[in-house]
């Protein structure tokens, strides 16, 4: 595709400081519409809350409708945007109809994801297609459809790759999780570079261990997490709050100049 030219995104405008001084860009999201995948529950709630706190107008997605459905009444009660939208991420020809009938958004986290821990001489061909198929074939093409709107209607914006720091190192018994985020880093990094010449810009978030509905009840086995509070340097669990002031940066024009990058949230895991 040829260049277009790029919209800028709507302006967030606050008074001026004294003459002289540099001003902090704005974190506010106001008059952008920002889509998150996977956006029921743990992670995704939390960044679709966080987005629509700092102004964006949300679209919610998942493969059911119950926990977006109060996701979205949430937001919506507590003076924010929302609206929700069941949609398969699986589904390829569902994802593409799905931003062809919409307009352009400003922001996307690209978060719906999933893991079969197993050792690797357990992992069956199944396992790997369940895994890399969401997780890194899904992400391609969702964000694939989302930019190509983007280009199309000449809007800049932010992709946001939820991945991990099985992105950056390895892990036991992680060999499918680990290949799936190591390749979402390769793609971002891609995309980055295909897409900067119309001003969208690509990164991941890539988190340690956060306490989520999905991950609590592995935390009850108290040598698992002896385990993993060994190697987060900080000495605590993730918890999702803790995601929420990376994505609305990587989000806003604080993170501007920034794209084919990584912030990694680990507790300080991947500095052995």
């Amino acid at each position: 595709m040829s260049p277009m030219p790029v919209q800028s995104n709507p302006p967030n405008i606050r008074a001026p400081m004294s003459k002289g001084l540099p001003q902090t860009p704005n974190m506010r999201l106001d008059g952008r519409r920002a889509i998150v995948t996977g956006a029921g529950r743990g992670i995704g709630l939390a960044a679709a809350a966080a987005l629509a706190e700092a102004g964006a107008e949300l679209t919610l997605v998942a493969r059911s409708n119950g926990e977006i459905d109060d996701v979205a009444r949430a937001i919506r009660a507590s003076g924010g945007i929302a609206s929700s939208v069941t949609l398969d991420v699986s589904d390829l020809d569902c994802v593409r109809t799905f931003f062809v009938q919409r307009a352009a958004f400003h922001i996307l986290v690209n978060n719906a994801g999933t893991n079969r821990p197993k050792p690797v001489w357990e992992v069956t061909e199944q396992d790997y297609d369940a895994v890399l198929d969401l997780n890194l074939k899904s992400a391609f093409f969702v964000a694939q459809a989302c930019a190509r709107r983007m280009i199309e209607e000449g809007v800049s914006g932010s992709l946001i790759h939820m991945g991990s720091q099985m992105g950056h190192v390895g892990g036991a018994t992680r060999s499918l999780y680990c290949a799936s985020k190591w390749g979402l880093e390769g793609m971002s990094k891609s995309f980055a570079l295909d897409l900067a010449q119309f001003g969208i810009r690509s990164n991941t978030i890539a988190p340690t261990f956060i306490e989520t509905p999905l991950t609590k009840p592995f935390f009850e086995d108290a040598a698992f997490k002896e385990s993993v509070l060994a190697k987060i340097k900080l000495g605590r669990i993730g918890q999702v709050t803790d995601l929420m002031g990376p994505i609305c940066f990587l989000a806003s024009d604080a993170a501007m100049l920034m794209t084919g990058t990584s912030l990694v949230v680990d507790g300080g895991w991947t500095t052995d």
